[in-house]
């Protein structure tokens, strides 16, 4: 069958001009103004597609050219024993990892394959650029799966002390390489890295948060659990590193709104961060846009602490038109920040109560739901979505062999720029 994208434009959140997409379109190219496009999509309805397997029943919200193979889709059910050790009468976990028990099945145990399936379905078939990611670990696994499952070149960036996060269920196609910032860096200094490759023409940037594939796939969370909810939630709780999933979750809500048929309401926005990694709640409390100041210095210290890793962003779309501050702006709602120990409070509880390990970052929202249940933040009825990011990479590693990637260079991203290309160039020769 051949697969038949659904038609959208971009919409330039800060101004709202409508326009096409070139293809890889990331911004406004007449905006003046620093801002995220957003997809509008043809199909105004939410229809799951019964002819497409896996993370692609939700193309028609997808801006992607085809379908790629080895795809999952997030899993939602309602909770009984979390909820009930919370107080919670209505609280419905969408977990995005590896728990066939229920269903879930992703290889990575991490909702970033649901950002790898769309990012690479939105490359046509013939593109002959390689594709730039630079991730703090779970992205990079992700798109390493799906690129080496679909012979799709790719170059990874990541920081060289997160290397144990590209971990595999097999070896990887040479299609993928992989460059690391030395150890003691962080993840800023990763995209550092990758910035100075797409300065060769041979490369291509993911784009980020920018790239409305990325954030149309990470909102397939929220489809999931409307699916199964029947409406749009009440409430939202995600821990957040750079805040792109909630925003995704947000612009899926708008969408489901024009819909009507799941509510016309829209749900609080609860993300949390890993203390003492904390540049947006930071912000939020102070009720600026701005975010409030963090050297170098200090975000690789507070990297260092914090146990959730991939929580580590000190450059996240947070003030652009269109980012996180007016998604909490417009839904209502607020930041936690959550400690290391009570995160792993909370990840033992999950695993005792829920049946399943689940990340650090998952933990942090968990560790958040349950502040906002105990302060009253939250009511017993209300319908809470609780976003577990990351689960079940204990009992994937203990089925099989596991494979761990290494670095194909190790570069300081302070080193001259020549020669920073001309080495990564030369992997893909």
């Amino acid at each position: 069958m051949t697969f038949k994208p659904t038609k959208y434009n971009l919409i330039n959140c800060a101004d709202g001009r409508r326009f096409e997409d070139e293809g890889w379109t990331l911004a406004d190219p007449q905006s003046s103004t620093p801002s995220l496009v957003r997809a509008e999509y043809e199909n105004k309805e939410y229809n799951p597609r019964t002819d497409l397997e896996g993370f692609y029943r939700y193309a028609d919200w997808l801006p992607i050219k085809r379908t790629l193979e080895g795809s999952c889709a997030p899993v939602t059910y309602k909770s009984e024993k979390l909820a009930r050790e919370l107080g919670l009468n209505n609280l419905y976990i969408t977990l995005s990892g590896y728990y066939p028990a229920i269903g879930a099945r992703m290889a990575t145990c991490s909702f970033k394959e649901t950002e790898a399936y769309s990012v690479c379905a939105r490359l046509p078939e013939n593109n002959d650029k390689v594709l730039v990611v630079a991730s703090a670990g779970n992205t990079a696994r992700a798109f390493a799966k799906v690129c080496s499952e679909n012979n799709i070149p790719l170059l990874l960036s990541i920081p060289l002390d997160n290397i144990n996060a590209l971990w595999f269920k097999k070896p990887l196609n040479d299609c993928v390489k992989i460059i690391a910032s030395p150890a003691g860096s962080d993840y800023f200094d990763a995209i550092a890295l990758s910035d100075i490759a797409c300065k060769s023409p041979r490369f291509m940037a993911e784009g980020g948060a920018k790239n409305v594939a990325r954030r149309d796939g990470m909102g397939t969370t929220l489809l999931s659990a409307v699916e199964v909810i029947g409406r749009i939630p009440d409430a939202y709780f995600q821990a957040i590193g750079s805040g792109t999933g909630t925003i995704a979750a947000w612009e899926n809500n708008l969408r489901l709104i024009e819909d009507g048929r799941y509510g016309t309401h829209k749900m609080k926005l609860y993300p949390s961060q890993n203390d003492p990694f904390t540049i947006m709640y930071d912000s939020w409390k102070t009720h600026s846009r701005a975010l409030v100041p963090m050297t170098p210095e200090e975000a690789r210290e507070a990297a260092a602490i914090i146990d959730a890793k991939v929580l580590s962003n000190r450059k996240p779309p947070y003030p652009i038109a269109g980012g996180l501050y007016d998604a909490l702006e417009d839904a209502g709602g607020d930041i936690f920040k959550v400690t290391n120990a009570e995160l792993h409070i909370w990840k033992d509880k999950f695993a005792q109560l829920e049946g399943i390990d689940i990340h650090n970052a998952a933990a942090v929202a968990v560790a958040s739901l349950a502040q906002a249940a105990a302060e009253g933040i939250i009511r017993p009825d209300e319908v809470i979505m609780l976003n577990i990011t990351g689960a079940g990479e204990e009992l994937a590693k203990s089925e099989g062999e596991v494979f761990y990637a290494t670095p194909n260079l190790v570069l300081d991203p302070s080193s001259k720029e020549e020669e920073i290309i001309t080495q990564v160039e030369y992997l893909f020769k």
